[in-house]
C-alpha cells in the first residue's frame, strides 16, 4: 500500500470529518449517546443511506464508538471515542464561526436556526 501524501495538515482533518454530515453528527454526539433514529431525527434532510455511510466512516476512522446490544429487538448507539473527543474544540470553533456568519448574513441567527439543543445554548 503507498504511503499517504498531504500538502497540508488540515487535509487529513477534512478526509477524516469533512462533508456535509459528519460535523453534524459529531455535534450531535457531544451530548451523548444517541441511536440511529435519534440522529436521523434530528437531521431530517439526511438519507438514511447517507447516514449509514458517514457513521461507518467515523467508526473506521476511529472517531465514534458503536455500541451494539445483545437484545432483541437489536439496540445501536453510537458516541464519541476518546479520540472523537479530542475535535471538541475544532467543533466548537466551527458552530462559533458559524453563528458569526449566519448573523453577518441574515441579520437574526434565531429567525434562521432550527430548535434544537445545540442551539439552546447559543442563546445562553
Amino acid at each position: 500500500m503507498k504511503k499517504k501524501k498531504y500538502n497540508i495538515s488540515v487535509e487529513a482533518t477534512l478526509e477524516v470529518i469533512g462533508g456535509k454530515w459528519k460535523c453534524v453528527i459529531l455535534c450531535h454526539l457531544t451530548h451523548g449517546k444517541k441511536r440511529t433514529s435519534e440522529l436521523k431525527r434530528l437531521m431530517p434532510d439526511i438519507t438514511q443511506k447517507m447516514l449509514t455511510q458517514q457513521l461507518r466512516e467515523l467508526e473506521v476512522d476511529g472517531v465514534i464508538n458503536r455500541i451494539a446490544y445483545n437484545q432483541v429487538p437489536p439496540k445501536v448507539e453510537y458516541e464519541l471515542s476518546e479520540y472523537g473527543l479530542s475535535l471538541g474544540s475544532i467543533l466548537d470553533a466551527l458552530c462559533a464561526w458559524g453563528e458569526v456568519h449566519i448573523t453577518k448574513v441574515y441579520g437574526d441567527k434565531y429567525s434562521v436556526l432550527e430548535d434544537s439543543i445545540l442551539n439552546d445554548q447559543l442563546k445562553s
